[in-house]
C-alpha cells in the first residue's frame, strides 16, 4: 500500500517535485544523484523527501513520475510465516510446558549449534522467573552427568535430523529423568528420542535451508510466552 500525500510537503520539498517532474519530461531517467544535483541538494534530501511523500524509495518515486507500474518490495518468507505461526499460536503448548517445568526441580536444556543458543536463552528467562536449577548445555556428556530422577531435560531442535537424541534419550531413561523435545518441523523420528514432543509449527521453513541456516525465531517467541507465563505466577 501506497499513501502519496502533497500535503505534508514543505515549500522545498514540493519544489524538489516540480523540478523533477519538469526533468522527467525530457530525459528519459534520473539516477538520484542527478535529482540532487537538479534540486541543489543532497542525495539524503533527495531520498527523506521521496518517503515523506509516501514512498518507499526513490525507485518507487521514479516509475510514479515516469507513469509506470509500481512495484511493491517483495515480502519476506520469513517475516510472512512468523506472521501465520503468531496468528495460530497455541497457548495451550505455553500451558503444557509450563506444568512439566512444575513438576521437576531440575530444567536442563540441550541444543546443537543455533538451537544451543535459544537454550542459553531459555536458561535465562527460567532463572528470572523461577526458582528452579536451570542450566543450559551443548555436550551430551554434561548432560549425562547432571541427570536424575527430580530431571526434565528439553531438547530443542529445529528438525530434528542434525543428529540423533538416541542415546541421551537412554541415558535419561537409565536415571529416570524426563525427556521433552521442543522441534519447529515435525519429525516423526524424533518420538523415539523422548517422553513428551511438542511442536511448535505447522509451517516450515524453506526445504533449501540447512538445519543450521534455519531460524529459531519460534523457539524465542514460545520462550518469551513461556517466561510471561510463570512472571505472573510470580507473588
Amino acid at each position: 500500500m501506497i499513501r502519496i500525500d502533497f500535503s505534508k510537503l514543505n515549500p522545498l520539498e514540493k519544489e524538489i517535485h516540480k523540478t523533477l517532474s519538469k526533468a522527467a519530461t525530457s530525459k528519459t531517467s534520473i539516477t538520484i544523484d542527478e535529482a540532487a544535483e537538479l534540486c541543489n541538494c543532497s542525495m539524503s534530501k533527495i531520498s527523506k523527501f521521496v518517503k515523506k511523500l509516501g514512498f518507499v524509495n526513490y525507485k518507487q518515486y521514479m516509475q510514479f513520475l515516469y507513469q509506470k507500474d509500481i512495484s511493491s518490495p517483495e515480502a519476506s518468507s520469513e517475516l510472512e510465516r512468523l506472521k501465520k505461526y503468531i496468528e495460530d499460536f497455541d497457548p495451550l503448548l505455553v500451558e503444557e510446558f509450563g506444568k512439566e517445568v512444575q513438576k521437576h526441580q531440575k530444567i536442563l536444556f540441550f541444543g546443537h549449534g543455533p538451537s544451543y543458543l535459544a537454550a542459553e536463552y531459555f536458561e535465562y528467562k527460567l532463572r528470572l522467573t523461577t526458582n528452579k536449577f536451570v542450566n543450559a548445555l551443548s555436550e551430551e556428556f554434561m548432560v549425562e552427568n547432571l541427570l536424575d530422577s527430580n530431571t526434565l531435560l528439553v531438547i530443542l531442535t529445529t528438525t530434528g535430523t542434525f543428529r540423533s537424541f538416541s542415546t541421551l534419550f537412554e541415558s535419561a531413561k537409565d536415571k529416570q529423568a524426563k525427556v521433552l523435545i521442543l522441534c519447529e518441523e515435525y519429525n516423526k523420528e524424533l518420538l523415539n528420542s523422548c517422553d513428551q514432543l511438542l511442536w511448535l509449527s505447522k509451517y516450515p521453513q524453506p526445504k533449501e535451508l540447512k538445519p543450521h541456516q534455519k531460524t529459531r525465531t519460534v523457539f524465542y517467541i514460545f520462550i518469551e510466552e513461556v517466561a510471561e507465563c510463570f512472571r505472573a505466577l510470580k507473588p
